[in-house]
Formats: structure tokens, sequence, C-alpha cells
């Protein structure tokens, strides 16, 4: 049976985690952090249940029976003024959106890459790099990670999408030693995850959940876990048909708001893997590209 693509829990209320991440959020932060003189007659790290109320707009005793998990559900608006009131990241703020049983709020997918950013990415031709978002459609690579994929890994149209080419028949796979596919598996299931939660109804994770379910009993047996993470950092080897096993470490950096990634491959210390990248990078691409 076909996984449903992107289950998930709004209009249930979660009053146990909901008291429990209000509470762990409010001792997070200090009086500093909104702008309040420190003072050394507290108590208790964190800020006082009344500070919280106020910043967000609400009453102190509405606050004080949600983190005691009682009382009248809170709404739409509510939740947001308390994401906005505890400084929540955008992953915190959809988190909490499901634990009070609302509708998570939509974020767009990142379809462009900022000035910013694709000026970082250029300047990085050292290190193979690529940029992509989060459903796994990738935007940029340097001419150094072609390289390194020995295959022209990222063509235009659907081969694009980092997930396809996994989880799909392919040469995709045949870079990685066996013994590291499996783990890769989990974490790109995981990472798919997460994004599904961010945004769920979204017609385009859900097709792409759908297709991948479809293709790949793998897939599907992972996504039957339901294992959540974003990955920020992974080790990785690379099998090269030219210059052999590469062992690297690999890097992610998250835009939060639009889901962009940039994944960046150092070279794993205490191997050869730099004197490897660099021949790479010195004989270019057209060779390995022939080959």
């Amino acid at each position: 049976m076909r996984p449903h693509p992107c289950a998930h829990t709004d209009d249930v209320i979660d009053r146990p985690g909901l008291a429990e991440f209000l509470r762990r959020r409010r001792a997070a932060l200090t009086p500093s952090d909104i702008g309040l003189p420190e003072t050394s007659r507290r108590r208790t790290p964190g800020l006082r249940r009344e500070e919280v109320a106020v910043l967000a707009g609400i009453s102190s005793d509405f606050y004080a029976r949600l983190e005691q998990a009682r009382g009248s559900d809170p709404s739409e608006s509510v939740v947001t003024a308390l994401a906005r009131a505890l400084r929540c990241t955008p992953d915190e703020k959809d988190h909490l959106f499901r634990l009070a049983g609302v509708p998570t709020p939509p974020r767009q997918v990142g379809d462009h890459i900022d000035p910013g950013l694709r000026q970082l990415a250029a300047h990085l031709d050292a290190l193979p790099t690529c940029v992509y978002n989060d459903l796994g459609d990738v935007l940029y690579t340097n001419p150094l990670n072609d390289a390194l994929a020995g295959d022209g890994e990222f063509r235009p149209g659907r081969d694009r999408n980092i997930y396809r080419r996994w989880f799909t028949p392919g040469a995709a796979r045949d870079h990685v030693p066996e013994a590291d596919r499996a783990r890769l598996s989990a974490a790109h299931v995981s990472d798919l995850r997460a994004t599904c939660s961010r945004r769920a109804g979204d017609p385009r994770i859900t097709q792409l959940i759908s297709d991948l379910s479809t293709h790949s009993e793998e897939f599907r047996t992972l996504w039957n876990r339901h294992e959540v993470a974003v990955r920020h950092a992974d080790l990785k080897a690379v099998q090269h048909p030219t210059v052999g096993l590469i062992r690297l470490r690999c890097q992610l950096l998250v835009t939060p708001e639009t889901g962009l990634r940039m994944r960046i491959l150092l070279p794993l210390q205490g191997t050869d893997a730099a004197e490897k990248l660099e021949l790479l990078r010195v004989i270019g691409t057209q060779q390995f590209a022939a080959g």
C-alpha cells in the first residue's frame, strides 16, 4: 500500500507537547533577547510567563494555562504571536503550529538563488559545491562538483532532482560505495520527511513523494519509519572512475525561509582527498565527461 504522501496532525492539539515546548522556549530566552535589562533578581533562567504574555499580546492567565496543558485551544493568530514572542526559528514555528493543532503556515519553495548566495558559491571553485532547494531540485553546480560526479550528474529537467536520481533506476549510486548507500538512503528520506512536514499540502512535495513511493520499495519502507531530520553535516565517500576513492566531509548551509541548501564537500582530514580534488580541478571536466 502506498503511504499517504504528507500525513500530518493539524487540528489536533498536543497539550502536553505544547506546554513542554513553550516552557523550554521561554527558559531558553534571556531578557536581553527581548530588549530588557539583565537583573540578578531572577530565581530561574529565562523569561517570566508575564513577559511572554505581554510580548504575545495575550493575558497572563491564558498563557499560564497553556504551559499547564489546560484551558481553551489557542487560535492561529495567538500561536503566530507566541512564535514571534518566543523568537522561534522557522522550523520551531512549524513545530509550534503542529503542537497547537493549527494549520502550518506555508513556505515558498526556493526556485531562485539570491545574488549573495550565488556569489558565495562562485567563490568556492576549489571545492565541489551545489545549491538545491528542499525538494531536491538542483539550481547550481560548479565544474568541480560535476567532475566529481563523473557522469554529468545534474542534467536539465527531472534528472536535476537529487531524490529522484537516488531512488529511481540510473547511475546515481554507482559512485557511492555500497556500504554507505543504506545510510544515505535513510538520510535522504529523513530530509524529505522534514520538508513534507513544513510543506504539508504543497502539490509539488505531494507529487514527489507519490512518484518515489511508486517506483521504489526501499523508499516506501524508509518513509514508513517516520524518521525526521534535516542534515547539516555528514560524511561522504565517492568512488571516482579515474582518481579512485575520495573521502569527504559534507557541509550544508541552509537558508531557513526558502529552504535552499548549499552543499559543500570538503576533503576529509587524514586522507588524500585534497590531492585528488586538486587533480580533478586541474585536469578539468571534459576528460572525465568523455570517460
